[in-house]
């Protein structure tokens, strides 16, 4: 059914990463409080988008991240387009437990949501896998912890102001001293659960190496550095 071990793994890890950045997106538009500070229930699942976007740098390189985060995107505005026609569509008087209007509450995000998301999306996937790999290339392969976390804390701070920049601030609908407030509260957030589940990259990253065996693993990986930084000199 698969070629190769390789690419069964990098089909459960893409599976993943799918699920939970569409996932974030949909439920996106819930507020939740935590002590004093409100933020997006959409940022639950990030965590672990995070973690299978460093899992993939590691083991398929840039290119691999960067062709799984256009696919994603492509799919994450397929997703919406198809909720804009289920928007449309009346439901059945008397009959559907939901109604058009309850419908709308839920999915019936803003066109300026849907740009800022996408936006950001792509804009802190690119980085991340431009900070991972610079941090790589820096500690010569060493200190997983470093690049997984280093990439995470620049890419999600571009990605926090990005989306709620564009969504939010840009079309007046957030002053700016809400806008940096909300920014800064979902950006910490964000950050400490990204330093949180730093372990778990150590756990995927020996658990892939179990499935694939040692040498195996060892030469993916080198492959892929090889791949990223000849593609970082091409650009």
């Amino acid at each position: 059914m698969f070629k190769s071990k390789r690419e069964f793994v990098y089909i459960i890890l893409a599976g993943i990463f799918i699920t939970n950045a569409i996932v974030a997106e949909l439920i996106g538009s819930k507020l939740i409080q935590i002590g004093p500070f409100v933020m997006s229930i959409g940022i639950i699942p990030w965590p672990i988008v995070f973690l299978t976007t460093d899992l993939i740098n590691e083991f398929y390189g840039r290119v691999g991240v960067r062709k799984l985060s256009l696919i994603t995107a492509s799919l994450i505005a397929y997703a919406f387009v198809i909720l804009f026609a289920a928007i449309k569509i009346p439901a059945a008087i008397g009959i559907s437990t939901v109604t058009d209007e309850q419908f709308y509450a839920v999915f019936g995000q803003s066109l300026w949501i849907i740009v800022g998301s996408l936006v950001a999306f792509l804009l802190s996937q690119f980085i991340d896998v431009s900070i991972f790999w610079l941090l790589r290339d820096k500690t010569g392969g060493k200190m997983i912890w470093l690049r997984s976390t280093g990439s995470t804390i620049v890419s999600q701070l571009i990605d926090t102001f990005v989306v709620l920049g564009i969504a939010f601030w840009l079309p007046g609908k957030m002053t700016t001293a809400n806008f940096l407030n909300a920014a800064l509260t979902g950006y910490t957030f964000k950050l400490i659960i990204a330093v949180v589940l730093t372990p778990l990259i150590y756990v995927g990253h020996k658990l892939i190496d179990k499935y694939l065996g040692d040498e195996a693993s060892h030469k993916i990986i080198k492959h892929s550095a090889e791949q990223s930084l000849h593609h970082e000199v091409k650009e």
